[in-house]
């Protein structure tokens, strides 16, 4: 009778400690990058790029697996953003006066919250190979419009006095301009002008661990606003903005 009991127990036992071992081994692998040949079914990355609107940003993604090859994303950006024909000028009538960009209206920073998905076209063969995706971003963007503002001269002083003035291109010009007032003036004053974003990117994923990522993402962003985005004053001001950008990206899968 105890025969029986005693072999069930011993099986009982040894299959516990098998399956804890294995359970220990798949925490070992996991732990060192190795694939375990199952899907990770959550991911998160951090990101800084460059964009050819003069600036940087930074971005954070948070990824769900959908099917074998393809992930729903969910993505905010921060970045600033620079009109093209923006030149850096210096007061012709101060010698040390901050430099100023002439004709500028406002300074921009700009919040992106997005979602999109993001499919696998080349799958790693190993840890040394490289992963090919492509993906694709609809969103809102939020755009903050700080006024801005410059160390004019007291047209009725006749030494140096200077105030703090926002720029207006009908009164203030490089005969009375003396350069930029400090960044926090009229922060009170920002605009906010919403507007919407698509994107698409290509990422090289090339992490030496299966539950790591490192990729370089590049791709094209386009914004539109429901209206004019005042940036220059002797410019053209649009409402439609197309930009390129390169990505670096970190940041781990799992479970």
């Amino acid at each position: 009778m105890f025969k029986p009991i005693f072999s069930f127990l011993l099986i009982f036992l040894f299959s516990f400690v098998a399956i804890a071992q294995n359970g220990k081994d798949n925490e070992t692998r996991i732990a060192n990058g190795e694939d375990l040949n199952m899907l990770y079914r959550n991911e998160a990355s951090f990101g800084l790029f460059i964009h050819s609107a003069g600036g940087i940003g930074i971005a954070y993604r948070r990824g769900y697996h959908v099917v074998a090859t393809r992930n729903r994303m969910f993505e905010i950006e921060v970045q600033n953003f620079k009109h093209p024909k923006e030149v850096k000028s210096v007061s012709v009538i101060k010698s040390n006066g901050k430099g100023y960009v002439y004709g500028k209206l406002n300074s921009f920073l700009l919040f992106r919250p997005g979602v999109g998905y993001q499919n696998i076209l080349y799958q790693k063969s190993d840890k040394k190979s490289v992963e090919i995706r492509c993906s694709y971003y609809l969103g809102a963007i939020i755009n903050f419009a700080k006024p801005i503002y410059l160390e004019i001269k007291d047209a009725s002083s006749t030494d140096n006095t200077s105030s703090i003035e926002r720029y207006n291109p009908d009164i203030h010009n490089q005969s009375n301009i003396y350069g930029k007032a400090p960044y926090l003036y009229g922060i009170e004053k920002t605009t906010i002008y919403p507007g919407g974003y698509a994107k698409f990117a290509l990422s090289f994923e090339y992490a030496n661990r299966y539950n790591g990522i490192k990729a370089i993402e590049t791709g094209v962003i386009g914004d539109i606003y429901p209206q004019v985005i005042p940036m220059m004053a002797y410019n053209k001001n649009q409402q439609v903005f197309v930009e390129l950008y390169l990505k670096m990206i970190w940041g781990k899968k799992w479970f």
